[in-house]
């Protein structure tokens, strides 16, 4: 049996490091496909692909919101909650200062620096989740309560489809 080998990512060696039990599935990246072509590629609901976005309040403090691959993030509900006027996605540029990631390739494991963690509260309902590897095409196969446990991720209610 032939093992397949990847490059290690900082969110490789991080969730190596915690202990997390989880499953590299690579996958034909597509620019612009985001989480329907993961889930099309490796045959699974794009409910349990989860994206990692990089987003700032208005006092441009960066943070992380996990959110389903198939649902988008109510910026006016999670200003709301942080007590904020407003809540945007991070540009391209910042993201990846803020993280060491390239847009696409974005893991809320690993990252440059510690940024605070939210999650959709529905995604800790589900039994498997795949989230990014810290590599465009690369996905890591992990149970939700990983999240809470390394990245002590808060759980929020801001989903919308």
């Amino acid at each position: 049996m032939t093992k397949e080998h990847f490059s290690t990512t900082p969110a490789i060696r991080v969730m190596k490091e915690k202990g997390i039990a989880f499953a590299l599935h690579p996958y034909k990246y597509e620019e612009k496909g985001g989480t329907e072509v993961a889930a099309r590629e490796l045959r699974v609901d794009e409910y349990q692909v989860v994206k990692t976005l990089v987003m700032e309040d208005d006092s441009k403090a960066p943070f992380i919101m996990i959110m389903h691959g198939n649902r988008h993030v109510s910026t006016k509900n999670m200003a709301r909650i942080l007590g904020m006027k407003s809540v945007n996605a991070c540009d391209p540029k910042a993201a990846e200062k803020h993280t060491g990631y390239m847009v696409g390739g974005t893991s809320p494991f690993g990252t440059r620096k510690p940024l605070t963690v939210y999650v959709e509260a529905t995604v800790l309902d589900l039994p498997r989740i795949f989230i990014n590897a810290g590599k465009k095409g690369l996905l890591a196969e992990m149970t939700p309560s990983e999240l809470q446990r390394v990245l002590n991720a808060r759980p929020v209610a801001v989903a919308i489809e």
